[in-house]
């Protein structure tokens, strides 16, 4: 009995010393996750707005909006179904692949940036909207931080960044730095390329604009370690590769 109760008493101690880390793995996985799921998603947008032909979006709820889970984080997937006698119609795509929890729990979209990205776009992620995009959200009563991307039925659209998280909900693009956690989910339109790749440190910014490059990786990236000259190069040469 003696012998028992000490083995168990072991593997409570492993068990408490264990718990931390692995709860804290499976928090930084549903962020992983998440931006996979999304990613997934807008690539499924891209291959039903070309198998239908018409003209798709995916935006976030508005303020006061639920989305088609019940809550206000889920992706909203829409559709101009009669371009003709009805341009600027939306309606809400019902199919089981718009439906589900891209967003795992306590993940959210930060902000969604249109076009491609530079260095100033990235320096000041805040102000990265052009007048027209404003102009355009503002038009329709969507929140700045959050305006639609519009696929084209050839599946061509706009660039796009999707910055999720999991920090506090409180915050907003205006906190946004090195020390806000977060996956982009980058979207090139006119090819229909997408990758996932954490936020780019001012140091590396720093040296896109020493060397004259465009801050583009075509390429999952997340590690934590700052790029090297060396590093951006051989990215680069991936990236292209057939």
């Amino acid at each position: 009995m003696l012998e028992v109760m000490l083995v168990i008493a072991i593997l409570g101690l492993i068990a408490a010393l264990a718990a931390p880390n692995l709860l804290g793995e499976i928090q930084r996985r549903r962020l992983y996750t998440s931006a996979l799921q999304m990613r997934s998603l807008l690539e499924l947008v891209r291959y039903n707005a070309q198998f239908d032909g018409k003209r798709y979006r995916i935006r976030f709820p508005k303020e006061n909006e639920l989305d088609p889970m019940g809550g206000d984080r889920q992706p909203i997937i829409e559709r101009e179904d009669d371009p003709l006698e009805a341009p600027d119609e939306w309606n809400p795509v019902v199919a089981p692949w718009t439906y589900g929890h891209t967003l795992l729990e306590g993940v959210w979209c930060i902000q969604v940036r249109l076009g491609r990205p530079t260095l100033e776009s990235l320096r000041n992620p805040e102000e990265s909207m052009t007048v027209a995009d404003k102009l355009e959200a503002a038009f329709e009563d969507f929140e700045p931080d959050y305006p639609p991307l519009y696929v084209e039925p050839d599946g061509t659209s706009d660039w796009a960044t999707f910055a999720l998280t999991q920090a506090d909900r409180d915050l907003t693009a205006e906190d946004l730095d090195d020390s806000v956690v977060r996956i982009e989910v980058i979207v090139e339109g006119p090819t229909g390329m997408i990758w996932l790749q954490r936020p780019l440190y001012e140091e590396e910014l720093d040296l896109f604009e020493e060397n004259g490059w465009p801050p583009v990786l075509r390429k999952d990236f997340f590690d934590p370690d700052p790029l090297t000259e060396d590093d951006v190069l051989e990215l680069t040469e991936e990236s292209i590769q057939p």
